[in-house]
């Protein structure tokens, strides 16, 4: 019976974005593949009794960290495990002991910008000793190399996938309930962080007066929540174009399909961004897609082949094509994605990184 103990930040429950979302996507693949017999989630957060597919069996949250470490070194001990899933770089220290204590292999899953630097000496020490680490992206595999000892053979690179439910379709109604109609729209989903301003939100907010000079009728959408609102408010009104940018907070999953689908283009120009799940889920609901060659987002853009990653000096241009030029169709450009990040092709790429485990 070949069984997995999971470390995750969050994986089933509200809320959690990309990462909780990946966590799922991964421990889901496991289990549908039947290459597992039984996962164990352990996360930091979530709700206590949530619903988790068959083989999988999500414990109730320990947000305390060291009533949280205890609880893993003891379930290392309590049960055998043949693989050990660390979700995140910041709990690869206690992935490792846990790993050791319970001899079973070690996965350590990074994203993005908490591998693009050298971390502590404990995370190094964990990653070197990994059997296998995951990347969504290359050039976060590349940031790791750089500061890692590991052998390169065993760092891989496993991006996002989109789930089937963003799909282009009529988003006439939200057009209406949010008062867009006639409107040329531009969206960003994100998190308003003040420790992720890298997300770009201020950069279109700033191009806005030169769009509505050409497109009057241009708004720009957010959706999200923060405690960078405030600030991006106020970047607004000193441009004065308050009037053309809704923030619209956090909503459900239907509510986010149809944004998407209504959205002339969906604009992230970040440069940040370990892959940006965003952009598959804008693509996939047939809308184009804009951000920077920067960080993670050549890969989520294909290299142009689906979505533009342009340069920072080029994006106020690009922007003005998307709304100029004629708009793919939203079937060929949902389908095109598919092929490259739905889940099949996540199942195909995981089933081969995970060899290197048994090679």
């Amino acid at each position: 019976m070949t069984r997995v103990l999971a470390l995750v930040g969050q994986a089933w429950g509200p809320g959690g974005g990309g990462i909780a979302q990946y966590n799922r996507d991964f421990l889901c693949g496991l289990a549908d593949r039947g290459c597992v017999d039984a996962i164990e989630v352990l996360p930091r957060s979530g709700p206590r009794r949530p619903e988790t597919p068959a083989k999988i069996a999500q414990r109730r949250p320990r947000y305390a960290p060291p009533i949280y470490a205890a609880g893993a070194l003891v379930r290392a001990l309590s049960a055998k495990w043949d693989y050990v899933f660390c979700g995140h770089l910041f709990m690869a220290p206690l992935a490792a002991m846990v790993a050791r204590l319970a001899g079973a292999k070690l996965v350590i899953q990074i994203h993005g910008v908490e591998a693009w630097t050298r971390p502590s000496i404990l995370q190094r020490v964990a990653v070197d000793g990994a059997d296998l680490v995951l990347s969504v992206s290359r050039h976060t595999r590349a940031r790791l190399l750089d500061w890692s000892t590991i052998a390169p053979e065993r760092v891989a690179v496993l991006p996002d996938t989109v789930d089937e439910s963003f799909s282009p379709g009529d988003a006439s109604v939200l057009r209406a309930a949010w008062g867009l109609t006639g409107a040329r729209v531009l969206l960003t989903v994100g998190r308003m962080d003040g420790r992720e301003r890298y997300k770009g939100h201020d950069r279109t907010i700033r191009a806005l007066p030169a769009l509505t000079q050409r497109w009057p009728e241009l708004v720009y959408v957010v959706l999200g929540e923060g405690d960078d609102r405030a600030r991006l408010e106020r970047i607004a009104r000193d441009e004065g174009v308050s009037e053309h940018v809704k923030f619209m907070g956090a909503v459900d999953h239907a509510t986010l399909v149809d944004a998407y689908r209504l959205a002339d283009a969906f604009v992230m120009p970040s440069t940040g961004e370990g892959f940006g799940i965003a952009y598959l889920e804008a693509m996939a609901s047939g809308t184009p897609a804009i951000g920077l060659a920067a960080g993670g987002a050549t890969d989520a853009m294909a290299d142009g082949q689906l979505g533009v990653a342009a340069a920072e000096s080029d994006y106020l241009e690009r922007v003005k094509d998307a709304l100029s030029g004629p708009r793919p169709a939203p079937q060929a450009l949902s389908q095109a994605v598919r092929r490259r990040f739905g889940k099949a092709a996540f199942l195909a790429e995981q089933r081969c990184v995970l060899e290197r485990l048994n090679g």
